[in-house]
């Protein structure tokens, strides 16, 4: 386990685990505890949608990156990091999981309510552009699914005392801050983001 791997993982985790503080599915995963009260069967639930989602995001980054040249990939990268700072503050609404789930069981309910409000979401697409940053998928897959586990399975045992005794909007603005300067970083390194070739 070199430097490259722990580096995309732990940014992977840092940059997962915060966006997803007050984002829809966090608030996904206190409706559920509320309404099932089994931390232990959602948890499991939100770790096996959270790799099956992620696991196609990072290979959607991955394809990126091989299918633009340096230069190009520096620039989609950059910008969309950028663009998740902006859309880091603007916060997420929860939705309750529609009431015919609930005949999926707990597990079932919970993995397919999480895989579903993944796609498209700011941690999902911050994966994509994590893999397409990084040239080692299973670091960043592993990072960010550690990243939702560590934000989500406090909220699941805990309830709504996490989101009383959390800043909301601190963590947001604190997550544009990080996404803001990987875009820079990205824009301004001469490196090739995969591969070892110069932009």
């Amino acid at each position: 386990m070199g430097r490259p791997f722990l580096e995309a993982f732990l940014v992977s985790t840092g940059i997962v685990a915060l966006g997803e503080m007050g984002d829809k599915t966090q608030l996904l995963a206190l409706l559920l505890a509320a309404r099932f009260r089994r931390p232990w069967v959602i948890s499991a639930g939100i770790l096996v949608a959270t790799l099956v989602n992620h696991a196609l995001a990072g290979a959607a980054g991955a394809w990126v990156a091989q299918a633009l040249g340096p230069v190009a990939l520096r620039w989609v990268v950059g910008l969309s990091f950028m663009a998740m700072a902006v859309w880091m503050l603007i916060p997420d609404q929860g939705e309750e999981p529609a009431g015919e789930r609930a005949r999926l069981g707990v597990f079932g309910t919970t993995l397919v309510a999480f895989f579903l409000a993944e796609m498209g979401d700011k941690t999902q697409i911050a994966t994509v552009a994590l893999a397409a940053r990084y040239a080692d998928l299973v670091a960043v897959v592993g990072g960010s699914t550690l990243g939702l586990m560590l934000a989500n399975v406090p909220a699941v045992f805990l309830g709504d005392k996490v989101a009383r005794m959390v800043p909301m909007r601190l963590v947001h603005l604190v997550s544009a801050a990080l996404f803001l300067v990987l875009g820079v970083l990205t824009l301004l390194s001469k490196a090739a983001l995969v591969g070892g070739a110069t932009g």
